[in-house]
C-alpha cells in the first residue's frame, strides 16, 4: 500500500452562483520515502491539492487514503489529530510566533500532542541540532537571517517525526545561496527516510524531486521522474 492514494478526488467551490471546480478526477500515488514536487500555475489546483494532502481541506468527493487511513471523510477535530501526528509543515513565510525563541517554536506540535517538558525540549533540541542550529537555541525569530528561520521552520516540521514533510513554497523569500542551502537540507532529510511533497513553481527547485507532478486546470497534466520533467518546460 502506497502511503498517500488519492482516487477521483474533486474540488469544487460555490462562488455566488458560480461553481468553480479546483480539482476535478485527480489520481495520484506517493511511496513512502519518495520526494514529489507539485508544480503547476495560478489557478491549476496545485494549493488545493496541497491543503487536500496536508489535511487542512476536505475533497467534495473522491478518497484520500494517508498511511491507511481514509481521512477524506474526516471531521476537523480528527484531521487536526492526523495533521500533528503525519504531517509536518514548512512555509514560504516560516509562520514562526516571534516572541517565541527558537527551541519553544519546535517544540509548539509537541505541546500539542501532550508530550512532558523535558522530551519535549530534548526532542526540540535534537532536531536544531540536525538543521545546524544548536547553537541558535535561545534567539527569536527577528534575531535570525531568513535562511536560520526556515532551518527553524524545518525542525518544527521534523519535531514529531511525521510521515510527510510538505513544503509550500519553502525557497520563495530566499535568495539564490540560501535556498540551495535549504534544498541541500531537505535532500539530506529525504536520504534520511523522510518523504517530502515539495510546491514549487521554480524549475530548479523542483528538480531536487524524483517526480514532478504538474497540474493544470484542476487535472493532472503530466506525472514523471525528474530526469524527464526536466525536459518538458510548462506552456507559457
Amino acid at each position: 500500500m502506497s502511503l498517500i492514494e488519492v482516487r477521483e478526488l474533486a474540488k469544487i467551490y460555490q462562488v455566488g452562483t458560480q461553481e468553480v471546480k479546483a480539482l476535478q478526477t485527480v489520481d495520484l500515488d506517493i511511496e513512502k520515502n519518495e520526494f514529489v514536487a507539485l508544480m503547476g500555475p495560478s489557478g491549476s489546483g496545485k494549493s488545493t491539492l496541497m491543503n487536500i494532502l496536508g489535511c487542512l481541506d476536505t475533497p467534495t468527493r473522491g478518497r484520500y487514503m494517508l498511511n491507511g487511513s481514509d481521512v477524506s471523510k474526516m471531521e476537523d477535530d480528527d484531521l487536526a489529530e492526523v495533521r500533528n501526528r503525519e504531517i509536518g509543515f514548512i512555509f514560504q513565510t516560516f509562520n514562526l510566533l516571534p516572541r517565541y525563541s527558537a527551541l519553544e517554536n519546535v517544540a509548539l506540535p509537541l505541546i500539542y500532542k501532550g508530550t512532558p517538558k523535558k522530551e519535549r525540549t530534548d526532542r526540540a533540541l535534537e532536531v536544531l541540532n540536525q538543521v545546524g542550529l544548536g547553537d541558535r537555541t535561545d534567539h527569536k525569530p527577528n534575531e535570525l537571517s531568513g535562511g536560520q528561520r526556515q532551518r527553524v521552520a524545518v525542525a518544527r516540521a521534523l519535531v514529531n517525526s511525521p510521515s510527510i514533510i510538505l513544503a509550500d513554497e519553502p525557497t520563495g523569500n530566499l535568495d539564490s545561496k540560501t535556498s540551495y542551502e535549504i534544498m541541500a537540507l531537505l535532500d539530506e532529510i529525504h536520504r534520511s527516510g523522510n518523504t517530502i511533497i515539495l510546491v514549487t513553481h521554480e524549475e530548479d527547485i523542483a528538480m531536487h524531486a524524483q517526480r514532478v507532478v504538474r497540474l493544470r486546470d484542476g487535472l493532472i497534466e503530466s506525472d514523471r521522474p525528474t530526469s524527464e520533467a526536466e525536459l518538458v518546460k510548462p506552456a507559457r
